[in-house]
This record gives structure tokens, C-alpha cells and sequence, in this order.
């Protein structure tokens, strides 16, 4: 099955506002993160990415953070973002919505001169990351009551190649 849906940059704020909505919907509605802790004071600067539908239907989201924003999440390394808030909609699950996600948060760390990505992963999703080329490290920890595990990437400088 050919992948029906683009993935962009959210610079607008209707894209902005579609991520969001994907989020509610995912970790809010359908895994139960309160709501109050899902949106952050780390979304206004993190670089956004929206995958959408050829219908324009708002199929999947995640976030970059660098610098101070990440530092607490990946050791304090300056080298290195945070990918988080991969949601992918229920209906486009299984259509490669999510991987594209990640490749396009990575480009974007690579735009901006980073070495790394790091991810806190819910465990049921570290096949998923693996699968990537993401390697966990660290124990297992909560967060928002769901497990997850620390995994890291090492990104080739340059464009990307597939797969």
C-alpha cells in the first residue's frame, strides 16, 4: 500500500493547532495523560511536525526540543534533541506514519547541527524505535504512569539515506 499523507513542518497555526489535536487525542483521550501535564511550556519553541492525510486529515505528530529544553532529558549534552510526543491517529496506524515522523524530526536535528536524538519511549514502542535504530539505555521509569525507557540515536551528518 503506497503512504496516502506528506509530513511538513507545522510553521502555521492551524498546523500547530493540528498537533495538538492529534496529541489530545492519543495520549489524553485514548491513553489517559492528564491533560494539564501533556502541553508544556517546551511546545512554544520546539520545532513541530505534522503528518496529514492527501485529505488534509491530521494523521500524526511529534516535537524536537534542543538546548536547555532538552537538556534534561538527554544528560545535558548540547549536541543532542529530544524527540517526543510521537502520536500517530488510531486509523492511520500501520501505515508508516509514525517512522516518516521520526525521519522528519531527525532532519530537523540534523538542519540544526545536531549529533544525536534522544527519546523517552513507552516499552510497548521500543521494537518500533529499534526497528529505527534507536538503542535503549537506562532503566525503565514512569511517566504520566505509562513505562518507558531512554533510548538514543546517532545521526550521520549530511542527508539522510532510507531506511
Amino acid at each position: 500500500m503506497s503512504a496516502a499523507f506528506t509530513v511538513r513542518v507545522a510553521q502555521e497555526s492551524a498546523d500547530r493547532e493540528a498537533c495538538f489535536a492529534v496529541r489530545k487525542e492519543v495520549f489524553v483521550a485514548e491513553q489517559g495523560v492528564p491533560e494539564d501535564i501533556e502541553y508544556d511550556a517546551h511546545d512554544a519553541g520546539a520545532v513541530h511536525v505534522l503528518a496529514v492525510g492527501q485529505d488534509g486529515t491530521p494523521l500524526g505528530t511529534g516535537r524536537l526540543l534542543q538546548g536547555e529544553a532538552a537538556a534534561a532529558k538527554n544528560g545535558g549534552d548540547p549536541a543532542v534533541g529530544s524527540l517526543g510526543r510521537l502520536a500517530v491517529t488510531r486509523r492511520a496506524r500501520g501505515l508508516g506514519v509514525g517512522a516518516a515522523l521520526v525521519r522528519a524530526i531527525e532532519d530537523a536535528a540534523r538542519a540544526q547541527g545536531l549529533t544525536a536524538v534522544d527519546l523517552h519511549a513507552q516499552t510497548h514502542a521500543l521494537g518500533f524505535y529499534e526497528r529505527l535504530g534507536y538503542e535503549a539505555y537506562g532503566p525503565e521509569f514512569p511517566d504520566a504512569g505509562i513505562p518507558h525507557r531512554a533510548m538514543r540515536r546517532v545521526l550521520q551528518p549530511g542527508p539522510r539515506t532510507t531506511g
